[in-house]
């Protein structure tokens, strides 16, 4: 889409229920149909979907996923975000320099080597090469590291803190960055028991009330999973792999709804992604797990989700690019145009935005 600036006011800084308003739910919806751009608060959202249409949101809660340390030997000081679970103890993380104001900043290139980490708590965390995409490019901000404790979450509940980043005026408990659908990993094995560095935004504003408005309706829930990594908002990079599962009560709801010719709306790209990287070249949506580097562009486009709620992207985000393969170019424009005209909100306490196919 076009290139376009995104004024400072237009950030969101804190959560809606900070900012005078009565609850999580209480934000603007924005709602891109067919050709036409409207706007609704987003507890309308029961009667903008038709019985029958199914929500695909995702359970993957959201982890205390950054870390102070500092680097041996120079005791630079550091902030570690811990991005994506491999195995039981290699991890993807990225080293980010304390901006002095409570969040980070991204570290110089040049920073950019081997070394070890002391983290808060005393354990160590060694970086061994950096993350390569899927095209065989190495990242400059990403590295496979190596963090050997006996139990990494508690470790991570214990010391711990949410991902933020400069546009947020303050750390929150991680409470404020868990949505109505996480579901607690205790008990869960493999690469399964992880959890999202940065949590699945576009579902905070549900809230159990709105939950059940919904299945009042008709309209159907059906759970993923993706355990998303850190977006680093600077890079705009494509997502790197991330572990995702379809399960076979979602497949059998997902495929009905489509039989019926019903809507299947996808709550966040993670949404997307998981669904489109269980669905094979015919359309058939299948039960499945693993990790996934699928990245959507107007070119791949979509074969099972119809619309998407999520909310809205910053210039030059890779995510852009879903949407246009699901909205379009012309109508992505005018969504964009029309939030900022209006003065929506952006980031993860921010408004929301409805795509639809009619």
């Amino acid at each position: 889409m076009d290139e376009f600036e995104l004024p400072d006011e237009l950030e969101a800084t804190a959560p809606p229920e900070e900012r005078g308003r009565s609850g999580r739910d209480d934000v603007r919806l924005l709602l891109s149909r067919g050709e036409e751009v409207g706007h609704h608060a987003f507890r309308e959202l029961p009667r903008l979907l038709d019985p029958g249409d199914v929500l695909v949101v995702n359970t993957s809660a959201t982890l205390a996923a950054a870390v102070d340390g500092r680097v041996t030997g120079t005791g630079e000081q550091v902030v570690v975000h811990f991005s994506t679970r491999r195995s039981a103890q290699r991890w993807v993380v990225e080293l980010r320099t304390p901006d002095g104001r409570g969040s980070t900043r991204q570290r110089r290139p040049a920073d950019a080597r081997p070394v070890t980490v002391r983290l808060t708590g005393g354990a160590r965390l060694a970086l061994v090469e950096p993350l390569v995409a899927h095209d065989g490019s190495a990242s400059e901000r990403l590295w496979q590291a190596d963090f050997r404790v006996t139990d990494p979450l508690a470790y991570l509940t214990a010391y711990g803190r949410a991902i933020r980043y400069s546009y947020t005026d303050a750390d929150r408990p991680l409470s404020a960055y868990q949505t109505v659908f996480a579901q607690a990993l205790a008990g869960v094995e493999g690469p399964a028991a992880a959890g999202s560095a940065e949590m699945p935004s576009a579902a905070r504003p549900f809230t159990a009330e709105l939950v059940a408005q919904l299945v009042s309706r008709g309209v159907q829930i059906a759970p993923i999973t993706l355990h998303t990594g850190v977006a680093s908002i600077e890079a705009h990079e494509p997502p790197y792999a991330e572990w995702f599962e379809v399960a076979e009560p979602t497949v059998r709801l997902v495929e009905a709804a489509r039989g019926a010719g019903s809507r299947v709306v996808a709550v966040g790209t993670t949404a997307v992604r998981a669904l489109e990287s269980a669905v094979d070249a015919e359309g058939r949506l299948h039960a499945m797990s693993g990790w996934t580097d699928l990245v959507i562009t107007p070119e791949r486009g979509v074969r099972v989700v119809d619309g998407l709620l999520t909310g809205l992207h910053e210039p030059r985000a890779s995510h852009l690019l879903m949407l246009e393969a699901i909205a379009g170019r012309p109508l992505l424009d005018r969504s964009y145009a029309e939030a900022l005209r209006e003065r929506y909100l952006w980031h993860e306490f921010g408004d929301l935005h409805l795509i639809l196919p009619r």
